[in-house]
């Protein structure tokens, strides 16, 4: 886990995320801490994450979501050699 993010101000910020009951309650949240783009932006990650454990090529993902192929590279790193947390989520997700 990067121990550059691990501050008192980070662990409240994710304290409050999993506050939060339903996705209506975190449009709400968090279209007033982010920027439309902020949040588009990591939508997309998610989205090319998902593409990716697909199996999906970069140029279809790129298609698909408008994200650049530094984006998908990074992304793809994050997969590989990241925390899990895509992981975590997925597995979440995919059992709901």
């Amino acid at each position: 886990m990067s121990k550059g993010i691990h501050t008192e101000a980070v662990d409240y910020f994710f304290d409050a995320i999993l506050t939060l009951e339903t996705r209506e309650e975190c449009y709400k949240f968090f279209e007033d801490v982010c920027t439309i783009n902020e949040i588009l932006s990591i939508a997309q990650r998610l989205e090319v994450a998902k593409m990716l454990k697909e199996k999906r090529t970069y140029l279809e993902i790129a298609e698909k979501t408008g994200a650049s192929t530094a984006t998908i590279s990074r992304v793809n790193r994050s997969l590989i050699y990241g925390q899990d947390g895509y992981e975590v989520v997925f597995s979440r997700i995919d059992t709901e």
